[in-house]
């Protein structure tokens, strides 16, 4: 699936062509740019953004899974049952949840979302994650993304968790805060690095905006991001945010790793 510089370039030259046109404009550009599958870049002939080959090979999570984290579970053991995980390390945040297990077409979604130019990938991840957090929203939680350094937003023109944030309001209604926690320290890249390397590359990474407490107005917060690892992005930020004053912090991925699958990050 993997696509080279100048057909990653090309697509979203198209991509970005179709923002803000009519629907006439849209059909007459389809013509030289034909819509085509996020993950492979298959022909599409309506308005999906996955082949039918690639999304079959989403793995969504869906009940029964651990209450806490959100890790699918082979077997119905009852509604308040915790995985291992859960247990012998309780997390800082009340809950996780992710829409699908991360997989060979997932990781490509991810990819084009960070580094393909192709921002629009958000909005067909946060419908799959606006079903996932289908509990959190009655609470009517504020929706934070988490942050990217000032560095490495410019680098990236754009921030996927803030896009996938931005799709997650529109879709619930809710509002988005992005600025109620900061990245005040540059942190290396947590890919390769071992779940205790990943917990000491972001410590101390985040910080609360100095009115945080009057911005959560007694709210609960959902902490979104793309990629649910060991979980130590999240905790360290849900650690700022409970001690800036969240009551309640809950987290929401695109995607989470599942020991035992075939694509761990």
């Amino acid at each position: 699936m993997e696509m080279g510089a100048g057909e990653v370039k090309e697509i979203g030259r198209g991509v970005r062509l179709r923002q803000g046109l009519t629907g006439l404009q849209r059909a007459l550009l389809d013509l030289v740019y034909p819509p085509g599958c996020a993950a492979c870049n298959a022909p599409l002939t309506g308005a999906q953004a996955l082949c039918a080959s690639c999304f079959a090979g989403l793995r969504q999570i869906r009940a029964p899974f651990c209450q806490v984290l959100g890790i699918p579970f082979e077997t119905d053991l009852g509604p308040e049952t915790r995985s291992a995980e859960a247990l012998a390390d309780p997390p800082p945040f009340a809950r996780a949840r992710a829409a699908v297990v991360y997989s060979a077409v997932a990781g490509t979604l991810v990819s084009r979302l960070k580094y393909g130019d192709r921002p629009e990938v958000a909005r067909f991840c946060a419908r799959l994650m606006a079903a996932a957090g289908q509990d959190y929203w009655a609470a009517g939680p504020v929706i934070v993304p988490v942050p990217l350094h000032a560095s490495r937003l410019r680098f990236r023109r754009y921030n996927q968790s803030m896009l996938l944030a931005r799709e997650l309001g529109r879709l619930t209604g809710l509002s988005v805060d992005p600025h109620l926690i900061g990245r005040h320290r540059k942190t290396r890249q947590q890919v390769g690095l071992s779940g205790d390397g990943r917990l000491r590359n972001v410590r101390g990474a985040f910080s609360a905006h100095p009115h945080a407490l009057e911005r959560l107005a007694s709210r609960p917060v959902v902490l979104v991001d793309d990629v649910y690892t060991t979980g130590a992005t999240v905790k360290a930020a849900t650690r700022v945010l409970r001690r800036a004053g969240a009551t309640e912090v809950n987290v929401l991925t695109f995607a989470r790793v599942v020991i035992g699958e075939d694509l761990p990050i």
